[in-house]
């Protein structure tokens, strides 16, 4: 471990390297590596990735070791074609190479790339299946773009949906945010680049800027002022950061075993992300065995000492905290030691063995490698599995041969839509919805398109029509947090809402088809036949509303965000210091009690609640069934499809877990399993939900350990979180639980940190 007594890893080491030479000496025969490693001692392949780091880290001057803190492009970051967003030089004395880095969570930003669905549109298909699919195309797009380690997945929590990174990441709960980067990381790692899960922690909001114009598009990042991120100290109780901020970068680290970290902007408690001590080094390094290494976000480093000291292994850019001269000045003045200097080189090897980085030859950056027409396909399933019904009054699916004349209005229906910032991409080719649209019309039926610029020509387009269509779009961005929830933030695009409400008005039968970063509020919703969420939708976002809308396939989404009904609804509404925070102070005072657990405990109606999403068919729940299984139970319930048509189901499984006493406050419900099912007309199936222990835990901040309450488990199935078709209950403990269905006895005392393994909802099968 990295540490403050500094002494002991280095020794450790060198006594490994002596070892590992002596066992070399001893050895029949050294299997050498095929890739690019040389001829060294470290390229043995039979030794272990441990051993072959402390070889090679034996053989490095202390001035190259230096210079291996800290990344060596300070130009190229923005991306670009044939332009990495960052790169280690490497040691060309001992045959050690550059590597690589390029961003992210949207697919690699560097030149063209397949873009995919954005990560909150890969959320919303509630798919681990699909997260693998998204990951494998970005991690192959990245490897066959010549780069060794990618910038993502983004698994911040959605602790307000004006935080303009909303739309990188996986949404408001920690289990379907864990299960999905679980599934996202193997996916990408799958293609032998690293994953570097980001950012390190709690990085939600990212400033907000008074004037409201920092995060319009083409603006340059970093404009949010208020409550930045690169100065925000946020207050969070330990019970808070273990429940709801950091479970999916555990998963990450123990499930996914995830290559790197990123370590975020932002101060909690007291210390920068990337200086701090409890999280870098006891948590994740020591409670969760991460063996892996820490990297720094772009200008989140601050001073040398303190980052050596706690945790820090690498800075890509721009190699300030960590360039030749500070670090020196650390190690001559006593802030820090030799011996952390090797163990964070060390960390980096060793992860670089492990990965198969020195075995290997180096990637090429050539894009004629990328099966584009697969990953075209791919980016099609998951965009029509984002796809989320809101509203639908007999309107959908369309019937092309009954229509004659179609309006189709808005920014969103012939440009393609997606943020700015490390998940800003270019696509290889690109379908806008008016396209799409066109050709399933077919001949024979006029297609009226209008932008929105215009009001009045738009009103008169819809006039008459057999259905308009609205597709509105916002813009988020990296670096600035929305003003407002409605569409007119930014106003890039004209007033949206009141395009909306006059066109619904100028005719009864109007469909609106957002494309949007994350929640927005929908203050028309009620005069409109159907309401579609189709986010950023990616490259192939234009066929796949398309066929959502004709029926071609079933709108397969269920919403990762709850969409409030007003603004003033929001967790962190109307007390600045929660956000977005005063003097950089801001307080987490809503605790656990993040997206869709406040509206339950508020009692607050939203106006579509976490985990809604429609079908153009109906399922039904039956047989709900709970049993004990060791220290945790199974839950599995009958899934029917009782309408018509082809559909896809989400049945999710919450908890409520007793309130162990007055200060320990319990969400309503918790999200606790989901699985998603694609039922023919007619047919049916019995889904099973494990419950470990992990699930049935919460944080005791007194113990500093997850702790499992003795009492009454109440057990919801549902279609969403406010939608609960069965309950059971589980009594725990040798707790009194009137009709408890299953009981589970007392719980063995875990040490510190430990909580037991975290529970699944990967796919029944494929769609």
């Amino acid at each position: 471990m990295t540490g403050t007594d500094g002494i002991r890893p280095s020794r450790a080491w060198a006594w490994l390297a002596a070892a590992a030479a002596a066992a070399l000496l001893c050895a029949p025969g050294a299997a050498s590596a095929t890739g690019r490693c040389g001829k060294h001692p470290w390229c043995n392949t039979r030794l272990g990735p441990d051993a072959r780091a402390a070889l090679l880290l034996e053989q490095l001057t202390a001035d190259e070791k230096i210079g291996l803190l800290a990344g060596d492009e300070p130009f190229g970051v923005a991306g670009g074609e044939h332009k990495h967003t960052g790169t280690s030089d490497g040691v060309p004395r001992l045959d050690l190479p550059t590597t690589y880095y390029s961003d992210g969570p949207v697919g690699p930003r560097q030149g063209r790339t397949t873009a995919l669905p954005i990560p909150l549109a890969l959320a919303a298909t509630f798919s681990p299946q699909l997260a693998f699919q998204h990951g494998l195309v970005a991690g192959n797009e990245a490897k066959f773009k010549g780069n060794d380690v990618i910038f993502a997945p983004t698994v911040n929590i959605l602790r307000t949906p004006l935080n303009g990174r909303t739309f990188e990441a996986y949404g408001e709960d920690p289990y379907l945010d864990t299960r999905l980067a679980v599934g996202w990381i193997k996916g990408a790692q799958s293609q032998g680049v690293i994953g570097d899960v980001k950012h390190y922690a709690a990085n939600n909001q990212e400033g907000r800027d008074p004037s409201g114009h920092s995060g319009d598009p083409g603006s340059p990042l970093g404009g949010g002022s208020e409550g930045s991120r690169y100065f925000v100290n946020e207050h969070i109780d330990e019970r808070t950061l273990r429940e709801i901020y950091l479970p999916h970068f555990e998963a990450a680290v123990k499930e996914a075993n995830v290559g790197s970290v990123m370590c975020a902007y932002n101060k909690i408690n007291g210390p920068y992300a990337c200086e701090h001590h409890h999280l870098l080094q006891e948590i994740l390094e020591r409670e969760w065995g991460f063996k892996g290494y820490v990297l720094a976000d772009y200008g989140a480093a601050h001073m040398a000492g303190p980052s050596l000291r706690n945790g820090l292994d690498f800075e890509p850019w721009p190699g300030l905290a960590y360039g030749r001269a500070q670090v020196r000045a650390a190690l001559l003045t006593g802030q820090a030691t030799q011996a952390q200097v090797d163990d964070h080189v060390r960390r980096v090897l060793r992860t670089l063995f492990a990965y198969g980085f020195f075995d290997r030859r180096a990637f090429r950056d050539d894009d004629s490698q990328i099966d584009k027409p697969a990953h075209a396909r791919t980016a099609q399933r998951i965009e029509e599995s984002a796809i989320t019904l809101l509203r639908n009054r007999g309107i959908l699916p369309l019937h092309a041969k009954r229509l004659k004349t179609v309006a189709l209005i808005g920014a969103g229906a012939d440009g393609f839509t997606t943020g700015g910032g490390s998940g800003k991409v270019t696509p290889f080719t690109f379908t806008t919805p008016r396209e799409a649209i066109r050709k399933r019309l077919g001949p024979g039926v006029e297609l009226r398109y209008e932008d929105g610029s215009d009001a009045d020509q738009a009103v008169a387009a819809a006039r008459g029509a057999d259905v308009a269509i609205v597709i509105p779009a916002d813009y988020l961005t990296e670096g600035a947090d929305r003003k407002c929830l409605t569409l007119e933030c930014p106003n890039a695009h004209g007033d949206q809402d009141s395009l909306i409400e006059r066109v619904a008005a100028a005719n009864p039968r109007t469909v609106v088809v957002l494309e949007t970063g994350g929640p927005v509020l929908t203050p028309w919703r009620s005069r409109v036949k159907a309401l579609l969420e189709a986010w950023y939708p990616g490259q192939e976002g234009g066929t796949a509303i398309a066929r959502v809308l004709f029926g071609d396939t079933d709108p397969g989404g269920r919403l990762p965000a709850t969409f409030p009904a007003r603004e003033s609804d929001l967790p962190t509404a109307g007390d600045p210091e929660k956000y977005p925070g005063v003097v950089n102070e801001v307080f987490y005072k809503e605790g656990v009690l993040v997206g869709y657990r406040w509206y339950d405990r508020k009692r607050i109606a939203p106006a579509f609640p976490f985990g809604f999403g429609l079908s153009y068919t109906k399922f039904r729940y039956s047989g709900l069934r709970v049993r004990a299984a060791g220290t945790g139970a199974t839950v599995s319930v009958r899934v029917t499809n009782a309408g018509r048509r082809r559909g896809t189901d989400v049945p999710q499984l919450y908890l409520a877990l007793p309130q162990p006493s007055a200060s320990v406050i319990q969400p309503p419900k918790q999200l606790k399993g989901f699985r998603r099912v694609t039922l023919g007309p007619g047919s049916e199936t019995r889904v099973t939900f494990p419950i470990d222990r992990r699930a049935l835990s919460y944080w005791d901040t007194g113990a500093n350990r997850w702790r499992v309450a003795r009492g009454c488990y109440r057990v919801l199935v549902g279609h969403s979180s406010r939608s609960i078709a069965k309950q059971a209950t589980i009594a725990v403990g040798g707790a009194s639980c009137l009709g408890a269905t299953a009981r589970v006895p007392e719980q063995p005392r875990p040490g510190a940190g430990d909580g037991g393994g975290h529970p699944r909802g990967d796919d029944d099968g494929p769609d």
